[in-house]
């Protein structure tokens, strides 16, 4: 039932005449921060609020592991890769934030910085925008997922949450050599430049379109982007987002809220149960990853293919992909 409520949905919103890009007089952005309690700290978090006219949702979006806010909006080739534009498109508000550690947020020592001291963060940003919006959904990507997750597991203040590259289940078998790409920020030739300790990560050069996109298509204006643009990662980030998404009581159990879940049949956590979920079909998705979600009243799914682990970089399954959010969160 819940498969035909999302595909009904995504088919109506496929019928819908598409909405035209929001323009500059229709959506006001604007740079955010917000001063947040980091767990015994203080410390700022910086987002990028865009606001169409008349808008009474609003989807704060985090991004996953090396990536800043612009993972939600990739200036790359139009607007194509744009999730906040598509959002903004629909009526619907967004916040993308850096993460803690990233972007333009401060950056503390690596040690301070997990999930839960992110959730913390993030849950502050939804308390300043509670006053504005009728409606406050959690999205992210990843780790970002995993922040999510804990978020709305902990302080119930969102009204949905969406769930992308990341599920209960890992294919540990391609998950950890991955993370062999990882190398501490002070030996990148750019990133060591910004005097972060050694528990602050990122990419080797040369390694994302392996690590993120293969097998989509190798664009290379795209994998320049994404390589210019990389980011860090605190290692405490990865323990606690393996703690608590698989390896003891996930914070999903507590999520009491509608939840979608969007993942990529080739990323590292789909596969053959229990490595990784089953991405056969949004169905078969949907159906994998419902023991986890306990509480929720309802859990919707969606997968995209022939893309890897960060397919918001993906133009061939970006309206399908955009259009199941949009009709998602229309549903409740």
């Amino acid at each position: 039932m819940r498969f035909r409520r999302l595909s009904a949905a995504v088919l109506l919103a496929a019928l819908l005449p598409v909405p035209a890009p929001a323009s500059a007089a229709a959506t006001s952005c604007e740079d955010v921060t917000t001063s947040v309690q980091f767990g015994l700290t203080r410390q700022v978090m910086y987002g990028r609020l865009c606001v169409p006219q008349g808008a009474t949702t609003v989807q704060v979006l985090v991004p996953g592991g090396t990536y800043t806010s612009e993972y939600w909006d990739i200036p790359v080739e139009g607007d194509t890769r744009s999730v906040t534009r598509a959002m903004n498109g629909a009526g619907i508000a967004t916040m993308a934030v850096d993460r803690i550690g990233t972007g333009r947020s401060s950056k503390p020592l690596s040690l301070l910085v997990d999930v839960p001291s992110q959730a913390q963060a993030v849950h502050q940003v939804v308390e300043r925008l509670r006053p504005r919006f009728a409606k406050v959904l959690l999205g992210g990507h990843s780790i970002g997922s995993a922040i999510a997750m804990a978020e709305a597991g902990r302080y119930h203040d969102v009204d949905g949450v969406l769930v992308t590259g990341m599920t209960h289940q890992w294919d540990y078998v391609r998950a950890v050599p991955a993370l062999t790409n990882l190398i501490p920020a002070t030996l990148d030739p750019v990133l060591g430049l910004r005097g972060l300790d050694v528990g602050y990560l990122t990419t080797a050069p040369g390694t994302r379109y392996t690590m993120f996109h293969a097998p989509g298509p190798r664009i290379a204006s795209v994998v320049a982007r994404d390589e210019s643009t990389k980011d860090v990662v605190a290692a405490g980030e990865f323990v606690t987002t393996a703690l608590m998404s698989n390896l003891v009581l996930p914070a999903s159990a507590a999520i009491d809220v509608p939840v979608l879940t969007v993942q990529t049949s080739a990323d590292y956590f789909c596969g053959t149960p229990p490595l990784g979920a089953d991405c056969s079909s949004s169905r078969a998705l949907a159906a994998s990853e419902r023991p986890f979600y306990p509480r929720a009243p309802r859990l919707d799914a969606f997968v995209v293919n022939g893309y890897g682990h960060c397919f918001n970089f993906s133009t061939e399954n970006a309206n399908a992909y955009h259009a199941a959010v949009i009709g998602w969160q229309r549903g409740f």
